[in-house]
């Protein structure tokens, strides 16, 4: 009996573990490395990504430059469920909403003035280490531009 209770103890520890782990896939620092990623032309970028838990919301910080190197600051707080959560310090966008896919994949979509204006993807890869951001918009001459960015996690 004793087997077999410490076994069922274990088996409920590695998924507890598992569960966390998944969970927790997006949370933290990541830079972006410029050497894998292909951001589209004339935009600004992200450099700096942080993802932290705050109650059951998610606080998105993210830190670059504009399109003409001048610095930038954005901040995002809400729940990956779909619904549009405003942004605050980007001009360029009032809302965000973010889709959990799976533990490691998201989807977005970007609105300014209630027009969708970028979408995307978001994936973790399976060893939590880098983070690849897919994201699709429309120029000002209606070229669509698709740009990945790929971002190293930070210990």
């Amino acid at each position: 009996m004793k087997a077999r209770a410490a076994a069922l103890i274990l088996g409920l520890s590695f998924f507890v573990v598992a569960v966390c782990s998944a969970a927790d896939a997006f949370t933290g620092t990541w830079k972006l490395n410029e050497a894998k990623s292909k951001l589209g032309p004339g935009g600004g970028k992200n450099t700096t990504v942080i993802y932290e838990t705050t109650g059951d919301n998610v606080k998105v910080i993210i830190d670059g430059t504009d399109s003409k190197g001048a610095p930038t600051h954005a901040e995002w707080m809400g729940k990956f469920d779909g619904k549009a959560y405003a942004v605050t310090g980007n001009p360029g966008e009032d809302t965000r909403a973010v889709r959990k896919i799976s533990d490691r994949v998201l989807t977005f979509t970007v609105k300014k003035g209630g027009k969708i204006i970028e979408t995307g993807r978001i994936v973790v890869s399976p060893t939590g280490k880098t983070r690849t951001v897919t994201a699709h918009s429309t120029d000002a001459k209606g070229n669509k531009i698709t740009s990945i960015a790929v971002y190293d996690k930070q210990a």
